[in-house]
């Protein structure tokens, strides 16, 4: 049975504010309440109340680093955002944004301090115990006073997290079940995830591994493999979809779609799991990929597209506001075009250019220097062949869709091995299904160990991209 609630100190909320706020999920009231301990909680509140009985609610705690600055170190802001739009969907509910519970509690300060010893090698939870702290130091008494104030008379709770179930009820909040938030991990927040689920009870937060094609989010971790960078380069995954005959587009260029939605939902889940994701500008020119996060839960990574001469227009969807943009081109390349781009809200660096184009090393140095430590590159054709012949990839994925279309767009294109005891190696298979397509992940056996494999081989080795 659960504890008798704690009744005896709550306090009669006082709405300081209310005005309606349009978000791109709908129009929510906001409704600001001050409570005794000086923070400020903020109550949005989606269609009527009514009976405020089974109300779909989301009790969220300030995240300043993942709700405003989108940090990759937690799920929070994601969580957010899928809360709010899981509560439009319904048509009533209310998002309680709890101040005062930054960092599970320990304030700001305190929790950019665990950060650091997070990076010292401990996890979320002894993080807190290092620096003196409780593991969790949140008190829901405050939410459970502006839901009664509301009319909220039982809830059925967004969250992963039993325990704020539990606390809830402590405060006499009837908590007729828990619907989960799950959200795609990244290299950043695994960890933090994993905690959460084996030291403090949480739901699985990753969502199901991956194994026949389960409901969105997937925890792709398997295909991703094990994301550590070079000394002078990221960790590089290639991925491509393509028929059953090898190709990744018809002869006219056309690649939509080769796969069915289940493996396109995994794809988008991979680029949740990179820091980035890259794209030559042919591709960016035949097929106007935005390259965000859209059909799982996850955090978009930073958008790379290789343009040696700037031919991206300004109407591309790769521009859009729903991530940042990082465009790599020639020293030569035009200045009107950068001037036109950066305007656009853009980043464009120059890279050293080889006798086919952008010298693949080169772009590897930088974007690791921008803080990428692992690169999914989603093609075309000359970009992934020009990984490979550098042996700048450690992972291959490739799905393949029930369909032939005999003449076509191969993937990989020449490598320069005339023996097939001399072709790359992939190793450490994994083989997953998504819908009807096959998904397929390897090691690259013998990608370069050292970027100065790289940079001292001879420039048709080393590869550049075009």
């Amino acid at each position: 049975m659960d504890a008798a609630p704690e009744l005896g100190d709550r306090w009669t909320p006082r709405e300081a504010a209310s005005a309606p706020i349009p978000t791109p999920y709908g129009e929510f009231q906001a409704r600001a309440f001050e409570s005794p301990s000086g923070h400020v909680h903020l109550a949005l509140v989606f269609g009527e109340v009514g009976d405020g009985r089974s109300l779909l609610t989301r009790v969220h705690s300030e995240c300043l680093t993942g709700d405003a600055l989108g940090s990759l170190r937690c799920d929070c802001g994601i969580q957010l955002r899928s809360a709010l739009r899981t509560v439009a969907a319904e048509g009533r509910g209310v998002v309680l944004y709890l101040n005062g519970h930054e960092g599970r509690g320990i304030g700001l300060v305190n929790k950019l301090r665990a950060y650091v010893e997070q990076d010292a090698g401990a996890d979320t939870v002894d993080a807190n115990l290092r620096l003196g702290l409780h593991a969790d130091l949140r008190d829901y008494g405050d939410a459970a006073a502006i839901l009664e104030s509301l009319g909220v008379r039982s809830v059925r709770l967004l969250t992963n997290n039993p325990g704020k179930a539990a606390g809830l009820r402590r405060h006499g909040v009837p908590v007729e079940s828990l619907h989960p938030l799950r959200t795609t991990p990244n290299r950043h927040n695994r960890g933090y995830l994993e905690t959460k689920q084996a030291r403090l009870g949480h739901l699985r937060p990753t969502g199901p591994g991956l194994e026949e094609f389960p409901v969105a989010p997937v925890d792709v971790g398997r295909l991703l493999g094990s994301p550590a960078p070079r000394a002078d380069r990221p960790y590089v995954v290639l991925k491509y979809a393509q028929t059953l005959d090898g190709r990744i587009a018809a002869r006219t260029g056309d690649a939509k779609w080769i796969s069915g939605e289940p493996e396109r939902q995994v794809a988008h889940a991979m680029r949740a799991g990179c820091d980035a994701v890259l794209v030559g500008a042919n591709t960016l020119l035949q097929d106007d990929p935005q390259l965000t996060v859209r059909m799982v839960p996850g955090a978009s990574p930073l958008r790379v597209v290789l343009d040696s001469s700037l031919r991206t227009p300004l109407t591309a969807k790769v521009l859009s506001e729903d991530a940042a943009t990082v465009i790599l081109c020639r020293p030569d390349a035009d200045p009107g075009r950068r001037r036109a781009l950066a305007a656009a809200g853009v980043t464009v660096r120059d890279v050293p250019a080889g006798p086919d184009g952008l010298r693949v090393d080169e772009v590897l140095r930088l974007l690791l220097s921008l803080g990428v430590s692992s690169l999914l590159v989603e093609g075309g054709g000359r970009v992934l062949t020009s990984m490979l012949r550098a042996g700048a990839a450690d992972r291959v994925v490739v799905s393949l869709s029930p369909t032939i279309i005999g003449t076509g767009i191969e993937a990989v294109g020449p490598l320069g091995v005339d023996r097939i005891a001399d072709g790359i190696r992939l190793v450490n298979r994994s083989v997953f299904l998504a819908g009807d397509d096959v998904l397929m992940a390897f090691d690259v056996a013998n990608a370069s160990a050292d970027p100065e494999d790289l940079t001292g081989a001879p420039a048709a080795a080393r590869g550049s991209f075009r």
